[in-house]
């Protein structure tokens, strides 16, 4: 599965999409291969402020809950409201099954995330490739 390289990646498997100051989230298609069928997503409320590295939310699966991690710090403008009645989306495609959106606070906290290349190094190692 390549990974979208207009991406950036967090080492807790999140993505995030920019358009300036704007940026969408989602989780990666190696956290949902990892998680299996999701079956249900907590996202935060439209107007809720999220800390790069701190949690936003949740995503629970037939396997386990897990926590989501915001890649930047910022305000949410945007949640995905068909993953309250549809979280299946995610296990279809992760990558266009965005879950947040947000304005971000600092553009510059990007730079410490990885690039699609540095994901994939990432999860080859953390896979035990």
């Amino acid at each position: 599965m390549p990974y979208p390289t207009d991406f950036r990646y967090t080492k807790e498997h999140e993505w995030i999409k920019t358009d300036g100051k704007n940026a969408t989230v989602g989780i990666t298609v190696y956290a949902q291969e990892s998680l299996g069928d999701i079956v249900f997503v907590e996202l935060p409320k439209v107007g809720s402020e999220i800390t790069a590295g701190k949690t936003f939310g949740t995503v629970e699966s037939v396997k386990a809950v897990s926590d989501l991690y915001a890649p930047a710090s910022g305000t949410v403008t945007e949640i995905n409201g068909e993953l309250a009645t549809a979280p299946e989306k995610i296990n279809k495609d992760a990558h266009s099954a965005w879950m947040i959106k947000v304005t971000l606070k600092n553009p510059a906290e990007l730079n410490s995330l990885l690039s699609a290349a540095d994901y994939e190094k990432f999860i080859a190692e953390e896979a035990g490739h």
